[in-house]
């Protein structure tokens, strides 16, 4: 009798683990779901974590597939994955962002003291009678400030590539304007 009940109790452990092993990981799996999409609605992660958030939907489509074909171990495993890459790329967001805020803050630094110096290097010219148009440098002073307004606001919203890549012609404004300076002065040392 007590070998008939350790035969009986061997089945359904048995049974009761290939049942857990032969329903899908519903859990899991909505877990997975439930990050990728914290991942792809997270603006850091989209902007600065997109290859790792592109993982993170790989693992998320394979696993759904291994659903369907009933391998729910591989489903299980794949669940993990696609969560481990989604909370990765959150992080990688973060952490990219705060780069590109640093970068950011430096192009705005940068490009206050190039305007600070430009602005000098102009009025010091003024004093010097010197063969440039004053007016063309003036309307140019003005479009670069107009730009480096519209810099800051790009920066207080959050969009540090877009300081980036408009800081890079506002240098070259100004630096437009100090050539023309120095080969002013140059011309007029000349002679």
């Amino acid at each position: 009798m007590k070998k008939l009940y350790l035969i009986i109790t061997a089945i359904l452990v048995f049974l009761w683990v290939f049942a857990a092993c032969a329903t899908p990981p519903t859990e899991d799996m909505n877990r997975a779901q439930d990050a990728v999409l914290r991942a792809e609605n997270d603006a850091n992660a989209v902007n600065y974590a997109s290859h790792t958030l592109l993982q993170a939907r790989d693992a998320l489509a394979r696993m759904e597939a291994e659903a369907e074909s009933r391998r729910y171990d591989a489903a299980r495993a794949l669940a993990a994955e696609a969560i481990n890459h989604a909370e990765r790329a959150i992080a990688d967001g973060r952490a990219g962002a705060a780069r590109a805020r640093e970068e950011a803050e430096n192009v705005l630094r940068n490009l206050d003291e190039l305007m600070a110096q430009t602005e000098t290097a102009i009025s010091n010219a003024r004093r010097v009678p010197l063969q440039v148009d004053f007016n063309a440098i003036s309307r140019e002073m003005d479009l670069a400030e107009r730009a480096l307004e519209e810099t800051r606001q790009s920066f207080n919203a959050g969009n540090y590539r877009d300081v980036v890549s408009r800081g890079q012609i506002i240098r070259s404004i100004l630096s437009d304007i100090n050539s023309r300076l120095v080969e002013a002065v140059q011309a007029t040392s000349r002679k």
